[in-house]
């Protein structure tokens, strides 16, 4: 994080400012509080929010007491109380977890539609500059053939169906945020991460590269249960938070700027095949249960395009995926709850 952290990023924007982070547990919120929390020129104070607390202090033990380090215990989906001034506001708390799609698809689209309205409110009343949508490529759904998407690029969603909680409840806070620009004149910016992997992962996190982890971590053979065919865009968490940081302080307002590593582009099973070489273990195939088919994405092809992003200054760390797999892999060996 500290190599993230001395990006040549116009850091005095954040001088003296209070930054909210929602979603301050999850895999990516997390690891852009650590690369905040890592510049050791900041003047700024940095507010991680989330529902639990037991699981905050421990993924923020280490400075927990720092003064300038707040954690703010609340759930989106409600109102925010109080009068605190939050100059920057990043929206980066909902959950992408497959299993929750079919468990909780009404709490997902309530944490993306009611979450964001909250947040631009309250923000709207307190001095807010500007405010970050973490969205997610998944709103191109399926595209044709095997084009990557940018960021006026559109796919098809079925609407009619709970896995489209997620996308379609995402595409809304999109638009919600550039209509608050419109008519309230609220500074909005989106990024829309592609396939995010790294440590520091939920135990309660099915998507596929935690599976695929927690087989290695575990001594088994990794366990697909689809074909691994889908073409995916992927990112190494630090490489997307880092990300983040260039759209929240060079992006144009009320643009949408897609995120992920363009020398990232693998199969899921070739992601299944590298872990299980590199723990000498091999691939095995399940079928899956009713349940699990229920949130299991249509989308064959997802590729994203980074032109945009990149025109900002951003590219990402050092290392390729592979590497960036062991990195995680080797973090992830310290933790005892597996899931």
């Amino acid at each position: 994080m500290i190599n993230a952290a001395a990006a040549a990023l116009p850091w005095e924007k954040l001088e003296d400012r209070n930054i909210l982070v929602t979603g301050a547990t999850g895999l990516i919120g997390g690891c852009l509080v650590d690369i905040l929390m890592a510049n050791r020129e900041r003047s700024y104070h940095v507010f991680a929010a989330g529902r639990d607390e037991k699981r905050a202090h421990a993924r923020f033990a280490r400075y927990w007491h720092d003064e300038r380090f707040h954690f703010i215990k609340f759930d989106v989906s409600e109102p925010l109380a109080g009068d605190a001034v939050f100059h920057y506001i990043i929206h980066a708390a909902s959950n992408a977890s497959p299993v929750f799609f079919a468990k909780s698809p009404v709490e997902i689209i309530k944490s993306n539609v009611y979450g964001t309205a909250n947040l631009i409110d309250y923000g709207r009343n307190h001095g807010m500059e500007r405010f970050l949508y973490v969205s997610s490529g998944e709103i191109y759904g399926q595209g044709t053939g095997e084009k990557a998407f940018t960021e006026t690029d559109s796919g098809y969603v079925d609407c009619a169906t709970p896995r489209a909680c997620y996308p379609s409840s995402k595409r809304a806070a999109e638009t919600l945020c550039v209509a608050y620009a419109e008519e309230y004149g609220v500074d909005a910016v989106i990024v829309r991460p592609s396939h995010t992997y790294g440590p520091h992962f939920t135990g309660s996190d099915n998507r596929v590269f935690c599976q695929f982890i927690r087989n290695v971590l575990r001594g088994e053979d990794i366990v697909m249960k689809s074909d691994g065919s889908q073409m995916r865009s992927w990112c190494y968490v630090a490489d997307c938070a880092l990300a983040m940081l260039y759209v929240l302080l060079n992006g144009e307002r009320g643009n949408a700027y897609n995120i992920a590593d363009t020398s990232s582009v693998f199969s899921i099973r070739e992601m299944a095949e590298t872990l299980a070489h590199q723990a000498g273990r091999k691939v095995v195939f399940a079928i899956p249960e009713d349940a699990e088919k229920k949130v299991f994405t249509k989308i064959s092809y997802a590729v994203f395009a980074t032109d945009k992003l990149e025109a900002l200054g951003w590219k990402p760390l050092a290392g390729n995926w592979q590497q960036k797999l062991n990195t995680t892999i080797r973090e992830e060996m310290d933790k005892t709850d597996l899931g």
